[in-house]
């Protein structure tokens, strides 16, 4: 009987415990929705910045969820709290409210929590400056999203790491690429009823488009982000669009509308700053309790009035102490007004700093880059040029005729000058870094005008203009200067003539204008009757690629880079072109140039040397030198120039080979190329240089030197002949390394 009763009594007790939490679980599905209603109003308070509202509904949804055992809910509130205390800037309190809430979800595997709570860690972190953390939580929030396939929450995945992106660096690339985040945040969002995330939206697109200087769409998108702001109440954007729509404004020179939306900004932010001290005020009402803080007001008032009737002074006290504090107070704000101003004018300054240092930047890449070019293209022209060079000298040892060693003659000074003109190309892109160098060495002024006037004669011909030549007999035949560099002034200034002037005159006159001692003082002068320049054009036209118009350009041609690098070798020189030019009338280009009157001396070691072993090419007869070159018409040319005094020549096509056969034979001398397939002939040198410490290596290279000299010294070369080369330099370091390798040690 009693077996009988005991089951019973457990059969009714669990169909009552059944009836319970079937009813539990259907009286607690209405709160849950009314959970979710409250922290959904919550979250809207929080960004419109209604605390007060915000801190009530949380407490409300808190209550109902610990009443119910919801700890989804309950984490969801702290992680809410966490956004109130972020938007407020009170970012300790923020932690702690996310480390609670993130505790609740991981405890209960709540992955969509965790992510909601990821996400305002990344906002958090990225406010307290630390974007890499705030990197690693928006990854992992962005995981859960894309395996979930969340459009909305992907929206603001992009929104904030585009937000990061600019909090790093506001280079042009790192703009780029959050406006590429800002894009697809805005795909992901465009159905979404977030408006408050939309307005942040705007508002980060228009502070890129203000920092890459788009200043039209940075309005567009900060006006959008003020709409929405403004049609959902939302003080803190209203706030922020009203302070950057003052910067788009300011940086369009617009004063008036920029000083309107700073007032509106400022004024909300006055408002927003009262609405804080209310919610802190809050806070502490309910940590202290109210009562006891107003009954400690009402006993300070009462002490205040016994006090206030015991120290009552006479009027004119009174009346100096408010003056006093009213004094102060103006004071007070306007040093506030100036701070304010000063803390503007840095921020502005700071933008500038960094405008700057990007564009020093972008300079500095574009000088590597433009540096990089000029040593490519010139070894490329050079290589070619060595060949013209050296077959104009062959041909010209073949007994040409007269009118064929005129022209030929004139091949090789053009091909001098072409020479001369790729060197000052690199010239002028070293004349601020002072290191291009004027020559001095002894030369005949008169022949080299001479040169020159052959030089152009044919252009000359074909304008069917006359050239007409007055040299001053008094001047020295000999001088000291660099000789290419005055042709080079002279056939930019003359051609320059010729180009402008058809069927007319163009007077050359060289005066001179004082001696003093060796120095003589010269005066040059070119005089055309052509096209001349107008005023306004004058002064541009010594400038890189600038011509005196589009439809000059476009008659005559040219580069325009002529009597740009005229001043700047003239510069160099310590001189200034000046022109006196009508238009119609005709150009007249003068400058005035220092010369040293004397006749070309030796060296002291070359004079010696000259002395007790003069040099001639009969000490290259029979002599075995090793041509080491890649590019077959260079050798050619090479050993042609040298079998003509009787050389005996070998030729090696890379560095390797070089080395073999320097290994293997005996050479007087070794001739090296820089750039070579294979190891390079510094490579090679080094390697020679292990079992041949005697043998004279001669750099014949088309690289440019600048400063690199010192380097080719180092790895073991004996001297350097820069391709093209005229023959009598080449043959007399040819000679000069051949007899001192004859000289006994």
């Amino acid at each position: 009987m009693k077996k009988t009763l005991f089951f019973i009594i457990v059969l009714l007790s669990i169909q009552i415990t059944f009836a319970f939490q079937a009813k539990s679980e259907d009286e607690t599905a209405p709160i849950d929705s009314q959970i979710i209603e409250l922290l959904s109003q919550a979250e809207i308070s929080v960004n419109v910045l209604n605390f007060e509202k915000a801190h009530d509904q949380l407490d409300k949804a808190l209550k109902l969820s610990k009443e119910i055992g919801n700890q989804k809910t309950i984490a969801l509130s702290s992680s809410i709290l966490s956004q109130l205390y972020y938007i407020r800037h009170d970012y300790t309190k923020a932690v702690t409210e996310l480390q609670r809430a993130v505790s609740i979800q991981r405890q209960i595997d709540d992955q969509e929590g965790l992510a909601y709570s990821y996400l305002n860690y990344s906002k958090l972190y990225h406010a307290m400056d630390e974007p890499q953390r705030a990197t690693t939580y928006l990854n992992q929030a962005q995981e859960y999203y894309e395996k979930n396939n969340d459009q909305e929450s992907l929206g603001l995945v992009n929104l904030n790491r585009a937000i990061i992106t600019l909090g790093i660096s506001h280079s042009t690339e790192n703009v780029n690429s959050a406006l590429t985040y800002l894009n697809n945040a805005e795909i992901y969002l465009k159905d979404s009823n977030k408006k408050y995330e939309l307005s942040r939206l705007h508002y980060f697109k228009s502070r890129a488009y203000l920092i890459l200087g788009n200043t039209e769409k940075a309005k567009k998108e900060g006006k959008e982000s003020l709409k929405i702001a403004t049609e959902n109440e939302n003080a803190a954007m209203i706030m922020y669009s009203n302070s950057l729509l003052s910067q788009v404004e300011e940086s369009q020179k617009n004063y008036i509308g920029s000083l309107n939306y700073l007032k509106n900004s400022n004024k909300l932010r006055d408002s927003i700053f009262n609405m804080n001290k209310e919610a802190l005020a809050m806070e502490a009402n309910t940590r202290y309790g109210v009562d006891a803080m107003r009954t400690n007001m009402n006993e300070l008032a009462e002490r205040n009035a016994e006090q206030e009737k015991s120290l009552k002074v006479n009027k004119l006290t009174t009346i100096l102490s408010v003056a006093l504090i009213t004094i102060l107070s103006l004071l007070t704000l306007s040093l506030y007004k100036n701070n304010n101003l000063r803390a503007r004018a840095n921020d502005l300054l700071q933008k500038k700093n960094d405008e700057l240092t990007l564009a020093k930047e972008n300079a500095e890449k574009a000088s590597l880059a433009k540096a990089q070019f000029l040593s490519t293209i010139t070894h490329e022209l050079r290589t070619p040029l060595y060949a013209v060079t050296g077959l104009t000298h062959l041909l010209l040892e073949e007994s040409p005729t007269e009118n064929q060693k005129e022209h030929l003659n004139s091949l090789k000074f053009s091909g001098e000058y072409l020479l001369s003109l790729i060197n000052n190309i690199l010239d002028l892109n070293k004349l601020e870094a002072k290191k291009v160098e004027v020559l001095d060495t002894s030369f005949n002024l008169e022949k080299r005008i001479s040169d020159v006037l052959v030089a152009l004669k044919n252009s000359a011909d074909d304008k069917k203009t006359q050239i007409h030549y007055h040299f001053d007999p008094d001047i020295p035949k000999k001088l000291k200067g660099d000789p290419l560099k005055i042709s080079q002034i002279l056939i930019n200034l003359i051609g320059n003539s010729i180009k402008f002037t058809e069927n007319g005159d163009i007077w050359v006159n060289v005066n001179r204008v004082n001696q003093v001692g060796q120095l003589v003082f010269l005066h040059f002068e070119i005089k055309d009757n052509g096209e001349g320049i107008t005023k306004e054009k004058q002064s541009s036209i010594f400038e890189n690629f600038t011509q005196g118009s589009l439809q000059i350009n476009r008659k005559f041609g040219g580069t325009g880079l002529g009597l740009s690098i005229v001043k700047n070798l003239l510069n160099l020189m310590n001189s200034e072109i000046y022109l006196e030019s009508d238009l119609g009338k005709g150009s007249t280009f003068s400058f005035d140039l220092k010369f040293e009157a004397f006749e070309q001396t030796e060296g002291v070691a070359a004079s010696q040397l000259a002395k007790s072993n003069p040099l001639t090419n009969d000490l290259m007869h029979n002599k075995k030198i090793l041509i080491v070159e890649d590019n077959k018409i260079n050798q050619m040319i090479t050993r042609k120039i040298l079998e003509k005094h009787k050389v005996i020549c070998d030729v090696a096509d890379n560095g390797t080979i070089a080395v073999e056969k320097a290994s293997n034979n005996y050479f007087d001398l070794i001739l090296m190329d820089i750039h070579m397939p294979g190891i390079s002939g510094i490579e090679a040198t080094v390697q020679i240089r292990k079992f041949d410490d005697q043998i004279p290596i001669v750099a014949l290279t088309a690289v440019t030197l600048d400063e690199n000299l010192d380097e080719f010294y180092l790895n073991g070369f004996t001297d350097i002949i820069p391709k093209p080369y005229k023959t009598e330099e080449f043959f007399s370091k040819i000679n000069f390394h051949l007899s001192n390798r004859n000289i006994p040690a």
